[in-house]
């Protein structure tokens, strides 16, 4: 399909690529590209001019107010040498939704992505939470609603704190229900590791449905790997999905700047 110089592929098994050819982003409205990521729950934007940092910044405040951390609007994302926090290793990330830290939980997250090193890994895998509580049964659906989790880790980066959340939500946009479940992390595995306390279930049953439910979210029918390419402009539901990463294979440049509207 085309719409004016733009040209729309599907992805599997969801999300969009948009493909430019000499545009800008600016040149469509937010308003689509906001109805377009609701409706995709991942937008992939190739062929447009990557933003300067700040233009970065200012272009999302477009959509609506701009989180605005302790190191400022625009997060770089790369894999550090000696990482504090997992974020910056060069190791997998488990599933979590942006910005659980913070009082106000960002509604879409944009990446832009500076470089890439093909064929290395660190694959972004993108998990619909709506379509797997649309495949539940009542059952399972009721024992989620009853079920809350209490987030905790250190601050040692960007953010940190405790939380407790209801692990069923519904998106501010669609009205529909959403899953809001962070994986725990090993912290023989991970550094600045997160760890969840549940509540509304037998203690002798919480390592059963963490288990549980990263394998239902991790199954393929759910799950978008994107692959990165250099200058790739990404747009993703923060309500709608919970993200991670895979490994990388090998040494890596690659380069994300991330930022996110409330």
């Amino acid at each position: 399909m085309r719409t004016g110089v733009l040209r729309h592929i599907p992805l599997s098994p969801f999300g969009r690529i948009v493909e430019a050819a000499g545009a800008r982003i600016t040149d469509i409205p937010a308003d689509t590209l906001l109805r377009w990521t609701e409706e995709s729950r991942v937008l992939v934007l190739r062929g447009f001019p990557l933003l300067e940092k700040q233009e970065f910044a200012d272009y999302c405040r477009t959509w609506g107010e701009v989180l605005k951390w302790d190191a400022g609007e625009v997060i770089d994302l790369v894999v550090e040498e000696n990482p504090k926090n997992y974020l910056f290793a060069s190791g997998d990330v488990p599933f979590h939704w942006d910005g659980a830290f913070v009082e106000a939980d960002p509604r879409f997250f944009f990446f832009q992505c500076l470089d890439a090193t093909p064929q290395a890994g660190g694959e972004t895998v993108f998990s619909d939470t709506t379509a797997a509580y649309r495949d539940a049964d009542p059952e399972t659906r009721r024992r989620w609603a009853d079920i809350s989790i209490t987030y905790t880790t250190d601050k040692v980066t960007h953010y940190g704190g405790e939380v407790t959340e209801k692990m069923v939500a519904q998106h501010p946009g669609t009205g529909v229900p959403v899953l809001r479940f962070a994986e725990p992390l090993d912290p023989a595995k991970y550094k600045n590791p997160v760890y969840a306390t549940v509540h509304g279930i037998d203690p002798s049953e919480v390592d059963e449905f963490l288990t549980t439910m990263a394998g239902i979210l991790h199954r393929p029918e759910y799950c978008y790997v994107h692959a990165w390419e250099r200058g790739d402009i990404v747009i993703a539901d923060n309500f709608a999905l919970v993200h991670g990463r895979n490994a990388f294979s090998g040494p890596t440049t690659r380069h994300l700047q991330r930022v996110e509207v409330i």
